[in-house]
């Protein structure tokens, strides 16, 4: 079996595939940044492939890319240190960092040493053993505060899941392996990447993505980024999930179906309005009912016409879905840094 060491100097030299990408996204991590790259560098020491290491800064106003490039060229390291423009958010800083990653197999976890390295070899064995296109963490004894961060997430998981029909107990666990080939399939935007089990669902069957329990740790250097706030941006995020899941080829069919459904209920009220003016003889001017009938009938156009304008913009998506929802200032790699 070959040290890390032997490992970086053999793919320098022989040009060997690298087996294992690890992303980290990065903000404002300045205390945790040395403290993750030993832990991953000793979890790590006796894998028996090829393997990198990608830093992702999403905008820091501290020393984490300082700190960062002190380990730069450490023997046996094969790092790489991209630095977005300004903060893009975890979603951005995640894509960015898949985006250069060269590994048949991608790991992401968090920056904030709450993700234990030690789970990752274990959990590249257990996603080629059972097959799978994705292995999510579980933190199954979560190290976070009962009421805002457990009980939300508690209820986010049932609720996504329920939604998008990938039935996980832990979605927002951010140590995932993926295989490279079908997570550079989805496109992150926003903030879903607590949502990417149900973004590959929609790429490769949902029996190809699986759990595994693994270790969490509470947060020892700086402050969550997260708080109750998210929660609601969470419901948001969700119906688009359930939207661009359902009908991101066909949105006409979703605010056709809207339009149908109230143009409907519109020629019933304006048709029974009808029969009471002309054959009954009674006054419909000025009943509520028939202003009500009024717009739902706008509201259907309106809502037919949007789902024609969704189409062609879907059609638009497809032929040119190039956009990266992030800026690369700088890359580092050993001494060098470009562009």
């Amino acid at each position: 079996m070959r040290t890390t060491a032997e490992s970086v100097t053999s793919r320098i030299a022989t040009a060997e595939p690298i087996e294992l990408s690890l992303v980290v996204p990065l903000f404002n991590e300045e205390e945790s940044v040395g403290p993750l790259i030993e832990r991953i560098t000793a979890a790590m020491a006796n894998y028996p492939a090829t393997w990198e290491l990608i830093l992702v800064d999403d905008g820091s106003t501290d020393a984490t890319i300082a700190n960062a490039k002190a380990a730069l060229n450490r023997p046996g390291l094969d790092l790489k240190i991209v630095a977005l423009q300004r903060n893009f958010g975890q979603t951005a800083a995640m894509q960015a960092g898949i985006n250069q990653a060269g590994g048949r197999l991608i790991a992401t976890l968090d920056g904030d040493l709450q993700n234990d390295p030690k789970d990752i070899p274990g959990m590249v064995s257990e996603l080629e053993r059972r097959e799978l296109d994705l292995l999510v963490g579980w933190r199954k004894n979560r190290q976070d505060g009962l009421l805002l961060r457990k009980v939300p997430s508690w209820i986010a998981n049932r609720l996504i899941g329920r939604i998008t029909g990938v039935r996980l107990h832990d979605y927002g666990c951010s140590l995932k392996i993926y295989r490279g080939s079908v997570i550079k399939q989805v496109k992150l935007m926003g903030e879903m990447h607590r949502f990417i089990p149900a973004w590959v669902a929609g790429v490769v069957p949902s029996s190809r993505i699986g759990e595994m329990p693994v270790t969490h740790h509470a947060r020892q250097h700086g402050v969550s980024k997260y708080g109750i706030s998210r929660t609601f941006r969470v419901i948001l995020d969700l119906l688009s999930v359930m939207f661009f899941m359902r009908f991101k080829a066909r949105p006409g069919h979703f605010f056709g179906s809207l339009g149908l459904g109230l143009g409907a209920l519109s020629g019933l009220i304006l048709a029974y309005l009808f029969i009471d003016k002309f054959i009954v003889g009674n006054d419909i001017g000025t009943r509520p009912l028939f202003l009500i009938g009024v717009m739902l009938f706008l509201s259907a156009v309106q809502m037919i016409t949007t789902g024609i304008l969704a189409e062609m913009i879907a059609r638009t998506y497809y032929r040119e879905d190039t956009a990266l929802s992030y800026i690369v200032r700088e890359v580092y790699e050993g001494d060098q840094a470009h562009q």
